[in-house]
């Protein structure tokens, strides 16, 4: 008997499985092609936005390493153009105690003219660097090279004038290195 119901149950349940079982309809030939593009295309769309994906980080890749390119050669000037600066402000006190032995003069003739040369020399080395003296003296008063540490009333001079200088300025292309430091008439 039971080997009766193992045999009716397995008749039983067969048609429901073939009942749960969707049916499948066959499709023409015309109606399975564009689904098969469709299917093609989709891998084909991926490709393609991979690629703009990989050219778009790439792009931004190649600006940004020319940014830094630009930005470290920039860098480099700008240190070059201060270590320059720093060296010539370093020479700026042998500039002024020679200037002030010039002032000074001497009897001796051979001390006089070694003090020149050593003073010549020195304007030339700070003229291949492309740092220039400040004129000032007799020119118009000008915040962004001279440092006014004295006022004087002379009606000789006019309004805001150099009358005297008393420590050379120095630029470097638009740069002060040093102020010049002078008597202003008033």
């Amino acid at each position: 008997m039971a080997e009766q119901e193992k045999d009716t149950n397995l008749t039983e349940e067969t048609p429901e499985v073939v009942e749960e079982t969707p049916v499948e309809e066959t499709a023409s030939p015309a109606e399975a092609a564009p689904a098969e593009q469709e299917a093609a295309s989709d891998p084909a769309g991926e490709l393609k936005a991979q690629l703009a994906a990989k050219e778009d980080q790439l792009l931004r890749l190649a600006a940004e390493y020319d940014n830094f390119r630009r930005r470290s050669a920039r860098e480099k000037t700008e240190a070059y153009s201060k270590a320059k600066a720093d060296a010539a402000l370093a020479f700026l006190p042998v500039y002024d105690n020679l200037e002030r032995a010039l002032k000074q003069g001497s009897e001796d003739e051979a001390f006089l003219k070694g003090v020149e040369m050593t003073m010549n020399q020195l304007i030339s080395v700070l003229d291949s660097l492309g740092i220039k003296a400040i004129e000032a003296e007799g020119k118009p008063f000008d915040p962004n090279f001279h440092n006014a540490v004295m006022h004087i009333e002379d009606e000789n001079l006019g309004d805001n004038v150099v009358a005297q200088v008393f420590q050379t300025g120095f630029i470097m292309g638009d740069k002060v290195i040093r102020f010049a430091m002078v008597q202003v008439a008033n």
